[in-house]
């Protein structure tokens, strides 16, 4: 099975050929299940993926794993055949959809002629492309060392030169592999410093917002689900949206006003993607926090997908592990709103099947977009309590107040006291109360 175009993702340099890649998918089926993606959907996925960072995809195999080969990961005869259709095709890159360790990845290249990275390697090279702000760069930077750091195990010949010793005696001296590790290891300390500082920023920002304040409504999704065109036609804003995977990594926000008057603040955040790298999991915690400090999550869900459940299932998983560390509350499944987008591609919000509490929706058309709303309305109404409070009339700034954190629903003005019942969240109530 071969394919050949012109990605939209990265362009190589003038006068340069495009960089040729095969793709090549180690297949187990027991390690998958029923509810596991087909293989034909994973392959797709790394086509995708490698075509949104310029990659020109010339061949691609999916390959039935018997058993895992500690050498190659799969059988001698299967690595001599695709090493022929490799010569054959001219590539470049092999891209192998699965985690290979550092031996594996080093007899391949010679087996095969060419480069040859796994699917963590494929994701952060992505992610080293795509990082914007100097946060994002910061994240992937962590993330691209502790992976290099896994692979230093003399997987490459250079690292076994030796470095003269100190001393009048000399001695052994240091390893380059040594020295390389070291290096790593100090740069990894610094990053941690740096991403710590980002991270208490970004907690004394949300701070400041928890004084306006407004409710935080997040989308989550799995990548190229259409949660940065849903962000783009909710609020107006220009974020980048493409037909592309992972065209969003770092967090973005902007203020919306629903149709109640209630105005919130939308986040759009980084997509999901099954088997996510540990290294970037760990590196992009900081921008996970703000579906941590979420009143609202927002599941947008790619619905004309054929792989929609399984993309649904890898987020949950995400989501869930979340809360077992503590990262999420327990309680996020009753915040959270499943938003089964494309429906344009499906004939229309009346043609998607929909679940009990989800919503289908249209991000281009904008067909649902209004019932999302409402949805969103009542989610945050739903989290917030009922109080009521006597003002004395010369203390305009605290009747003030309750206006702009709260919704006031009712209201009595008396010679003695303002009597309102109003509808705040937890919060907010906690605070207005501890100024009484």
């Amino acid at each position: 099975m071969a394919t050949e175009s012109q990605p939209p993702g990265r362009r190589d340099p003038p006068g340069t050929a495009p960089t040729r890649a095969a793709i090549i998918l180690p297949w187990e089926r027991h390690d998958h299940g029923e509810t596991g993606r087909a293989a034909d959907a994973r392959l797709a996925e790394a086509v995708g993926l490698a075509a949104s960072i310029g990659l020109v995809v010339v061949h691609t195999a999916i390959l039935t794993l018997r058993s895992r080969r500690p050498s190659t990961l799969m059988g001698e005869g299967q690595v001599a055949a695709l090493g022929q259709a490799i010569g054959e095709h001219e590539v470049s890159v092999a891209v192998v959809d699965a985690a290979l360790s550092p031996v594996q990845q080093r007899n391949l290249e010679r087996a095969w002629n060419c480069k040859v990275i796994d699917r963590t390697g494929l994701i952060l090279d992505i992610f080293g492309e795509r990082a914007a702000t100097s946060e994002g760069s910061l994240q992937v930077e962590l993330a691209h060392l502790d992976y290099q750091r896994s692979r230093l195990v003399r997987s490459w010949t250079h690292l076994e030169r030796q470095r003269g010793g100190f001393g009048f005696l000399g001695g052994p001296g240091e390893t380059q592999i040594e020295a390389d590790r070291r290096l790593i290891g100090d740069r990894i300390v610094r990053l941690k410093k740096e991403l710590e500082q980002v991270r208490r920023t970004r907690g004394l920002h949300r701070t400041a917002r928890r004084r306006v304040p407004f409710p935080v409504v997040a989308l989550v999704g799995y990548t190229n689900a259409g949660k940065s065109t849903m962000f783009n036609a909710l609020t107006g804003a220009g974020v980048l949206a493409q037909d592309q995977l992972f065209a969003t990594l770092d967090p973005t926000m902007r203020g919306l006003r629903l149709a109640s008057g209630r105005r919130v603040i939308l986040s759009d955040t980084v997509g999901f993607i099954s088997d996510l790298p540990t290294e970037l999991v760990a590196a992009f915690r900081a921008t996970l926090e703000e579906v941590a400090q979420a009143d609202v999550i927002l599941h947008v869900r790619d619905a004309a997908h054929p792989d929609s459940a399984a993309q649904r299932a890898d987020v949950i998983t995400v989501l869930d592990s979340m809360a077992k560390d503590g990262t999420l509350e327990p309680d996020w499944t009753s915040r959270t709103i499943e938003v089964l987008n494309k429906a344009d591609l499906m004939g229309g919000v009346d043609h998607v099947p929909a679940r009990a509490g989800s919503i289908a929706v249209s991000a281009i058309t904008g067909e649902g977009l209004g019932t999302l709303q409402e949805a969103i309305d009542q989610r945050i109404a739903a989290g917030m309590e009922m109080a009521d409070y006597a003002i004395p009339p010369a203390d305009g700034a605290r009747l003030a107040w309750l206006y702009q954190h709260g919704e006031v629903v009712r209201r009595q003005d008396e010679d003695s006291a303002i009597r309102v019942t109003v509808r705040l969240l937890p919060a907010d109530r906690a605070r207005f109360e501890r100024q009484e």
